[in-house]
């Protein structure tokens, strides 16, 4: 179940896309918020959290990306989940993320709407 954990990243006009692979726990959760923190400035209005191929999220993975939602809130930008495992998608809503992030089909959904 648990597997290394990797992500790529690009930016596409104001939007930083993260695409991520393997359990966003505390190591990719880390390894989300570095890359957020290394990319993010006055260009990057948006990111696009792309978890097509992640498929489990938990608590510590989860503050992670809490955090890059607050940094983004201070510049009025947004966060927008991409490609959601139904799991997680309904662990999201539980915990009330999307009334603080967004959430699209895929990531020419989420460019589209950034």
């Amino acid at each position: 179940m648990i597997s290394d954990f990797r992500l790529t990243s690009e930016i596409k006009d104001s939007s930083l896309i993260i695409h991520t692979e393997g359990y966003i726990n505390n190591v990719g959760g880390q390894k989300i918020a570095d890359e957020f923190n290394q990319k993010h400035g006055e260009e990057i209005r948006t990111v696009i959290l792309n978890l097509e191929k992640s498929k489990v999220v938990n608590s510590i993975g989860i503050s992670f990306l809490i955090e890059i939602i607050e940094k983004l809130n201070e510049t009025d930008g947004k966060l927008i989940f991409t490609n959601l495992d139904s799991s997680i998608d309904k662990t999201f809503s539980i915990m009330g993320l999307f009334h603080f992030a967004s959430k699209a089909d895929s990531v020419d959904d989420a460019l589209k709407t950034g």
